[in-house]
């Protein structure tokens, strides 16, 4: 999703000179906060935003390495089979590497200031789950079902303290996705989960030690927000896998804002929000449109400039 450096709003199709860029679907007035996922149901077009994407000079992940930090204290919690489930997406994503049959090889078309396109490889250095307690809330979501509402700021100190006691390196092709559990919330400005957005990509620091990051929050907290309706493994993590191949795709073909996006400032997810396209079949459990490394998920498409179209595979 698109970085925000100007107050405009939502919507507004805009191209900014130099370092500065166009706005997406992302509050207004908010450095830094990209790609951020709608709430459900969401009024897209057939392809959202303002045609192709362009490149704009920014660096792009040619390959990527993700980690995934789980943020459980004592009190709260998560399904069944959520945490391992989040971990075989981003193992499968991983070990699918080179293939061209699911989302992920789409984003080989993009390239960097050298003309070096993106390549299918990815690699999935592991998780941990973090029991230290949340501090105070630094926000206010007004959302009913949540407990406690965590800042930015706050999500960025999870990544930086467990990044320090694990020996985690930050890099430009690495990205660490922060998931929370049941019940939390979170907020940029007065912009916040469940009722703005069900997750959001971003960064801190700067060049050769540069940190990504991604907000991943428990999206069955609302389901009517962001529940994707369908879960092809039985598990409250699926609507949750969904945002998290949102938010991985775009960190990878625009990881900090300056990238490609198009006209209207939309990133190759944002263009694609809740369009899921053709299922390929069923569980017992729900529709799935994927299969990565042999298992079934249910995720949205990427927009593709070679076909101008939203797609699942690489065509």
């Amino acid at each position: 999703m698109r970085k925000l450096v100007v107050l405009l709003a939502l919507g507004c199709a805009l191209v900014a000179s130099g370092g500065a860029q166009a706005k997406g679907p992302n509050p207004p007035g908010l450095e830094k906060i990209l790609g951020t996922v709608p709430k459900n149901p969401h009024a897209a077009a057939a392809v959202s935003g303002s045609g192709q994407l362009s490149y704009h000079g920014g660096p792009v992940m040619l390959t990527n390495k993700t980690y995934a930090i789980y943020w459980i204290p004592s009190g709260y919690s998560v399904s069944s089979l959520y945490v391992s489930l989040i971990n075989q997406f981003l193992s499968d994503v991983a070990a699918a590497s080179g293939h061209t049959s699911n989302v992920y090889w789409s984003d080989t078309q993009y390239y960097n200031s050298s003309g070096t396109h993106i390549s299918y490889s990815s690699t999935f250095g592991g998780s941990y789950t973090d029991t230290d307690p949340f501090p105070a809330s630094a926000c206010t979501d007004g959302v009913s079902q949540t407990t406690v509402c965590l800042s930015d700021a706050q999500i960025q100190s999870e990544v930086s303290k467990i990044k320090s006691r694990l020996g985690w390196v930050s890099n430009p092709s690495t990205l660490f996705f922060v998931f929370t559990p049941r019940y939390v919330g979170s907020c940029t400005g007065s912009y916040c989960a469940f009722r703005d957005y069900c997750a959001y990509h971003s960064w801190y620091g700067s060049g050769s030690t540069v940190t990504l990051y991604a907000n991943q929050p428990y999206t069955m907290t609302v389901p009517s927000s962001c529940d994707t309706g369908q879960h092809p493994n039985g598990s409250e993590a699926d609507p949750t896998i969904n945002v998290v191949s949102h938010e991985h795709n775009e960190a990878i073909t625009d990881e900090q804002g300056n990238a490609w996006y198009d006209l209207a400032g939309y990133e190759n997810g944002d263009k694609c929000a809740w369009d899921f396209g053709s299922a390929l079949g069923s569980t017992s459990y729900g529709l799935y449109n994927q299969v990565i490394n042999g298992h079934t998920y249910y995720v949205q498409r990427e927009y593709s400039n070679a076909t101008a179209r939203c797609v699942l595979t690489g065509t």
